[in-house]
């Protein structure tokens, strides 16, 4: 995994607020944190720190983590649009699938593969569910 890293044209501290918001949404869905770790890039000592609320200073993430924290954030949104219930919003993620491409894994099974394809397919399946949008 990936440390935080300073990039020039990162706001450190819209970084950090993305970062803490898409590791609280993960942590409704469920994810354990090396899921977490690894659906969002980062390495687990920064995961841990941002879960338990002890960050210090800016937080300046590389593109593709950004591009990560904003999927998560997405898919939220999306979740929330679909589902009706905080059980089945928050929920969803951690139930079996048995969709062709989760092939009975949860979503969120999927995306802690950890590579940017399996969080990408991930999030185009769950946008395209019907009353997504």
């Amino acid at each position: 995994m990936r440390h935080a890293t300073t990039h020039d044209s990162t706001n450190p501290a819209l970084a950090r607020v993305g970062l803490k918001t898409a590791v609280l949404i993960l942590e409704k869905w469920g994810a354990a944190n090396e899921q977490g770790s690894a659906i969002l890039g980062i390495d687990l000592d920064t995961y841990v720190r941002v879960a338990e609320q002890d960050v210090v200073g800016d937080i300046c993430l590389e593109e593709e983590q950004l591009t990560r924290i904003s999927m998560i954030l997405n898919l939220h949104a999306t979740l929330r649009v679909v589902f009706d219930n905080p059980h089945n919003c928050y929920g969803f993620m951690g139930m079996a699938n048995h969709n062709g491409f989760f092939n009975g894994r949860s979503p969120l099974e999927v995306m802690a593969q950890g590579d940017f394809r399996s969080l990408d397919e991930t999030y185009r399946r769950i946008l395209a569910m019907p009353g997504s949008w």
